[in-house]
């Protein structure tokens, strides 16, 4: 009986062993695709500049927002545009006192105001640097499909 039990689990292993060696040999491995686009030893080359939606300020549209207390998207280029300690160029145009002359969006009143909620006659530090928030647009395409909806 242990014989015939031994002889068994033996062809079992035959036959197992057998059908995976055959499915190894019959499948061709394909040889995995990389994500990098160029060899590792090579250079990487830096992806094309984005073209900006609007070239000069006041010239396009603004951006329908997609939903609700979202931060108004820059409908222009801002390349060059200095913000630092000493200068913040967005505010030549978008601050309260010349907004109306540039013609302009106002700055939201939740930016003169500091962490207290104690309104301020200037633009708060805590919202001076409007990059954080506010980005310009291009006319890239999506990388990924996508099927959001804006809000109404």
């Amino acid at each position: 009986m242990a014989t015939r039990y031994k002889l068994t689990v033996t062809l079992a292993a035959v036959a197992l062993s057998t059908i995976f060696f055959a499915s190894c040999a019959t499948n061709p491995v394909e040889k995995p695709q990389p994500l990098r686009l160029n060899q590792i030893t090579e250079a990487d080359r830096a992806p094309a500049l984005p073209e900006y939606q609007g070239k000069t300020p006041g010239k396009k549209e603004k951006i329908a927002r997609s939903f609700e207390q979202q931060p108004p998207l820059i409908p222009h280029k801002i390349e060059g545009y200095r913000i630092d300690l000493k200068k913040n160029r967005c505010l030549e145009c978008h601050d309260r006192p010349f907004y109306k002359e540039e013609n302009a969006p106002k700055i939201g009143g939740s930016h003169y105001k500091d962490r207290d909620g104690k309104e301020l006659t200037h633009i708060s530090m805590a919202r001076y640097n409007c990059n954080e928030c506010h980005a310009p647009q291009t006319d890239a395409q999506p990388l990924v499909t996508n099927t959001f909806q804006p809000a109404k």
